[in-house]
């Protein structure tokens, strides 16, 4: 098992370049969801990982991104231990998530439209 790597907002946003919206995930549980997604994303709650890797058969060595709400959060480290017990091999963790990402002044998407930071 290949342990998740925690990346910076300089490699979030490199990683962005070659993200597949398939597996960019904002993983704050429906409790905490705002409805803010890092433009290109998708919300995958930590609690329907499971549900959602088994839908969409994804590759065991397809990169997967996952965000939270910031470092005060659990959520997108507890996403990449799940990933890794499921047995992904590259999996990115965002912890710096969507307070670094707005701090940096960059927009999000607000339930399908885009808004400003």
């Amino acid at each position: 098992m290949t342990n998740p790597r925690i990346v910076s907002l300089a490699e979030f946003i490199a990683a962005l370049r070659t993200a597949d919206r398939e597996r960019l995930w904002n993983v704050l549980t429906a409790d905490y969801f705002t409805g803010e997604l890092v433009p290109g994303s998708r919300w995958v709650p930590l609690d329907r990982i499971g549900r959602e890797v088994a839908a969409h058969n994804l590759d065991r060595d397809a990169r997967i991104i996952v965000y939270c709400s910031g470092v005060s959060c659990p959520n997108s480290k507890d996403a990449g231990a799940k990933l890794a017990t499921l047995g992904f091999t590259d999996v990115l963790v965002f912890e710096g998530g969507l307070e670094a990402w707005k701090a940096d002044g960059r927009g999000v998407e607000v339930l399908g439209r885009a808004s400003a930071a």
